[in-house]
């Protein structure tokens, strides 16, 4: 494809994008199967400049005075040194190339905006959301936000039911370069994102179930339930499993978890990852007797995985926020009646936004007053015999520019016996 064409592409894929809910590397792969033209490089350009809109949508709307999909386009060239020349030949109107450029858009690249550009600009995160971020970040939201913007690297947790983290890491840096242990949780690699890096998911070792793909911040939370040998579990909202694999392995594959989740097709990626790291202690069939542990890991905004999925910051809503609090506040519920007296109530989510986390346990502490907080530095010490990291007081609190992990929050709280 020539570059007009990669172009044209990308405002088509921006187009698409807008009109689902399907995660932004999931669209891409899927449009690079139902067009073969493109080659490799082709896709691995239109990818880079997709997700680099996205990490920059506030800037580049902000520099065009638009959000349509072709604005956002020329300002990403415009971000990487184009001139209104070297424009034109890539908006020429021929062949696959996009139409030529209007004369607003020629006024919008000739003119940037006089004023300096506002907070949410600087930080790339949606207008609306900048009260809620302010109220978790305080004086720290700019440099915080733009944490958020930088790629993320790739952790991995060491299948301790196959390998030990020290095992598994020496294997890897004979062939991933930048390989190291992951600074606070015991059992986490830490990857550059490179070319290599891309293919860990086709690896003999990821085959062979000696690792899961899991940020360092999830790991930490898994830690933080405690999962023992012989223990009954229930993880009530698993998605496809993770932190299931995570408290099995905890489990030396000793005792029962049930993994629940509204998403069928997410549970049956779940026997798959468990049957190749060796896991057969999870089911779904959740029987009546109640649980030592519950993990409540709850849908949310997504908000600490901007790194990961940029798109999500600008399909969030006020509106889908909102269903996502009822959503954190049912599941607890639910939860607390699946509780053994004295067992352990665990909740989690990748999201940094006050309203999803501390608020949240602060309405269920409210509605259930035979539950306690159990402070996480305290259980940390006691589970890890390590130092706490960053962010971890009485909650856990996780985010790229503290901790160098993903956004991500946990509380533990204890029933009455």
């Amino acid at each position: 494809m020539k570059p007009p064409a990669r172009i044209q592409a990308v405002i088509d894929i921006l187009d698409g994008l807008n009109a689902t809910a399907q995660p932004a590397d999931r669209y891409l792969r899927d449009w690079g199967r139902t067009h073969r033209f493109a080659g490799s490089k082709d896709r691995a350009s239109i990818g880079e400049r997709v997700f680099t809109i996205f990490r920059h949508r506030a800037a580049f709307s902000w520099r065009m005075q638009s959000e349509r999909p072709r604005a956002l386009a020329i300002a990403s060239l415009l971000h990487e040194g184009f001139d209104e020349a070297a424009l034109e030949n890539i908006f020429n109107g021929e062949n696959y190339a996009p139409p030529k450029l209007s004369e607003e858009e020629r006024a919008s690249v000739l003119v940037p905006p006089k004023d300096s550009p506002p907070l949410h600009v600087q930080g790339e995160f949606p207008e609306w959301l900048q009260g809620k971020l302010s109220e978790r970040f305080g004086e720290s939201l700019l440099p915080e936000m733009r944490a958020l913007v930088e790629r993320a690297p790739v952790d991995l947790r060491a299948n301790t039911l196959k390998i030990s983290r020290d095992a598994l890491l020496y294997q890897l840096r004979n062939e991933y370069e930048g390989a190291s242990a992951t600074p606070y949780s015991p059992l986490g690699i830490r990857i550059p994102q490179s070319e290599a890096s891309a293919a860990l998911g086709k690896s003999e070792a990821f085959e062979n179930g000696l690792f899961e793909f899991q940020d360092e911040a999830a790991q930490i939370a898994s830690l933080l339930c405690g999962a023992r040998p012989g223990m009954r579990v229930l993880d009530s909202a698993a998605g496809a499993g993770g932190k299931s694999l995570a408290l099995a392995a905890a489990m030396e594959n000793k005792g029962e978890i049930v993994a629940r989740d509204i998403r069928p097709d997410a549970l049956a990626r779940l026997a798959g990852r468990a049957a190749r790291a060796g896991v057969t202690i999870i089911h779904n069939d959740l029987g009546s007797a109640p649980f030592d542990l519950v993990l409540v890991d709850a849908p949310c905004s997504g908000s600490g995985t901007w790194r990961r999925q940029p798109e999500l910051k600008w399909r969030l809503t006020p509106n889908r926020l909102e269903q996502f609090t009822k959503t954190q506040d049912q599941l607890l519920a639910e939860a607390a009646s699946s509780l053994k007296p004295g067992g352990r109530l665990v909740y989690a989510t990748c999201s940094v936004l006050p309203c999803e986390n501390e608020g949240r346990i602060a309405a269920f502490l409210e509605a259930h007053s035979g539950f306690s907080l159990v402070p996480a530095a305290r259980l940390w010490r006691d589970i890890t015999s390590q130092e706490s990291p960053p962010g971890m007081g009485e909650f856990f609190r996780a985010s790229p520019y503290l901790t160098g992990t993903d956004g991500f929050f946990a509380a533990v709280l204890a029933g009455q016996g």
